[in-house]
């Protein structure tokens, strides 16, 4: 039986059962955080991009490390300091004086997977340094422009807590990224199993991924991205996805709404997650499931919902409950 897009149910049911082993290979180092490692996992099919915001110590290293293994990625990680600069990121023009002729020098970003850690403590024009290659996967030097290698995806982190010293992401740059993902505390059965594998038998609290099995290869993950994109989207939950986003524009509480990309994203989100979990097409649970990790970063709060102590995914959520899903 072929659905819509000509892809056979067998072929997409063959692609979940891969993307499930990723997750569970992920699992295998990450311990807990099964959401987060299933909303990165959505964000990499959809080929974008995630900004991770959770406190110092909840394995966002980890978690990199890990999916790259899954499918022997190249993986780099840039710690973001307030003296970075956007070559240091990128790469530059270095003179070589063997052959007498200037030589391009790449940077960490042509890889697979880049970490960049604690984003918020580099300045605006080195953060800027990021847009081209989120956007186009190019980087130019020297008015050169190189393509990477695909795929590629950048998570970057955020921590919620010491903000001085800091240079707040612009709008437009937060636009870019696919999702927003929240990472929290273990609970205390899941803290407990990580204190316990990181201390057994280990020198040090190194990050250890010996465990961890190549599902694919690159080659593979671009197969995935493009299942998914092909995934077939009803009107009815296109429509859904464009009227949870026009809602954030005039819902109370909420001073600036989410742009055109916030339904880009939902609908790129929600194949995803569709293909996840084994669906053959797009629900409007498998929207509603991404929404508020797709708009989170997209919307800001009134000044009276803040000083209440309000926060974008409370008022996400009462967003969501008000807008009629269509039956399919």
């Amino acid at each position: 039986m072929n659905n819509a897009s000509g892809i056979s149910s067998e072929h997409i049911q063959a692609a979940s059962q891969t993307v499930n082993k990723l997750r569970d290979e992920i699992s295998k180092a990450v311990v807990g955080q099964s959401s987060v490692i299933d909303q990165v996992i959505i964000a990499l099919l959809a080929s974008g991009h995630v900004l991770i915001e959770g406190v110092p110590g909840l394995g966002k290293t980890l978690l990199v490390r890990a999916m790259a293994k899954t499918f022997n990625g190249n993986f780099s990680r840039i710690q973001f300091t307030p003296d970075l600069m956007p070559s240091d990121v990128t790469g530059h023009a270095m003179y070589d004086l063997k052959s007498e002729s200037f030589k391009i020098r790449k940077g960490p970003v042509f890889t697979n997977l880049l970490l960049a850690d604690e984003i918020n403590r580099a300045p605006a024009k080195t953060q800027a340094a990021l847009l081209e290659v989120m956007q186009e996967q190019q980087v130019t030097i020297e008015g050169k422009p190189l393509k990477l290698d695909p795929p590629f995806m950048t998570l970057a982190t955020q921590n919620p807590i010491e903000q001085e010293g800091t240079y707040p992401l612009p709008e437009a740059q937060l636009d870019r990224f696919l999702l927003k993902i929240m990472i929290d505390y273990p609970d205390q059965s899941e803290e407990y199993k990580l204190v316990h594998n990181v201390t057994s038998n280990s020198i040090g609290d190194a990050i250890n991924v010996d465990d961890i099995q190549a599902v694919v290869n690159a080659e593979h993950i671009i197969n995935l991205q493009k299942v998914t994109a092909e995934l077939t989207v009803d009107t009815r939950v296109s429509e859904y996805a464009v009227n949870i986003v026009r809602q954030t524009r005039n819902w109370p509480g909420i001073s600036i709404g989410a742009g055109p990309r916030g339904g880009i994203a939902l609908l790129r989100a929600g194949r995803a997650a569709a293909l996840l979990h084994g669906n053959d097409f797009v629900t409007p649970d498998d929207i509603k499931s991404i929404a508020i990790a797709g708009l989170r970063h997209r919307i800001a709060l009134s000044p009276e919902m803040e000083i209440e102590g309000q926060t974008p995914d409370t008022i996400l959520q009462n967003l969501l409950d008000s807008v009629d899903a269509p039956r399919i």
